[in-house]
């Protein structure tokens, strides 16, 4: 499991415009200070300070590598939190499609990549997604315990949670309001119709809720095709 981890951090660290930024996110992820990272990696806090910043220039190879490994490190000291977060062991039931973008997809080139519209009347600035996960609402319902919660998160909570089979929208945005974690998009899928309380909820986490007409199938070679061009 750290493998696959360690190659997704290191991946989106190299690939990212700002690797500060994403060294930055990782590192409050896993819940470090700048010193804590920096003892970890035998260097001092100004590296740290500066990669994040972008005073210095991007990390090489081998930098990278130390820096994942000692994330990994102190994760697995811990108890591996964090990677039992982001590395499911296997696929919920519950779960249709999971992806991610390690570029991030812009919050309204997504929307209009799944022909889907915002319905919460308060628009928050512009996010970008990191990924997705459609779930089949009503066995999410039925079958998925707390910790499960998690593991619809894959690799980021920065993703597009995407529901299907929904009636009215009200038990989704319930059990996110009442969940630490919060997406950076909700979507509903050919809703019969959307519960005042949902919108609600939705502007009071500050995140999109987007309604989609796309069948499933169409809805997910969408989501495909902006991975394709990430």
């Amino acid at each position: 499991m750290s493998d696959e981890f360690r190659e997704k951090i290191a991946g989106e660290i190299t690939l990212a415009a700002e690797p500060g930024k994403t060294i930055r996110k990782w590192r409050e992820e896993f819940g470090l200070s700048q010193y804590e990272l920096a003892d970890a990696m035998g260097v001092s806090h100004s590296v740290i300070s500066d990669y994040e910043s972008g005073r210095r220039k991007s990390p090489g190879v081998a930098v990278i590598r130390k820096m994942v490994d000692a994330f990994l490190r102190l994760d697995e000291e811990k108890g591996s939190p964090v990677q039992v977060k982001y590395m499911p062991e296997s696929k919920l039931s519950c779960v249709i499609a999971m992806d991610e973008y390690p570029q991030g997809i812009d919050e309204n080139v997504f929307i209009r990549a799944i022909g889907g519209e915002n319905i919460n009347p308060v628009k928050t600035p512009s996010k970008r997604i990191y990924g997705f996960t459609v779930v089949d609402s009503l066995k999410a319902i039925l079958s998925l315990s707390s910790q499960d919660y998690l593991k619809i998160y894959g690799w980021s909570t920065e993703r597009a949670l995407i529901f299907t089979d929904v009636h009215y929208g009200r038990s989704p945005m319930v059990a996110i309001r009442a969940h630490p974690l919060t997406p950076a998009m909700v979507v509903y899928q050919k809703p019969d119709q959307t519960d005042p309380l949902a919108i609600k909820l939705a502007e009071r986490e500050g995140i999109p809720l987007v309604v989609t007409d796309l069948p499933v199938e169409r809805l997910i070679a969408k989501l495909s095709e902006l991975k394709e061009g990430n």
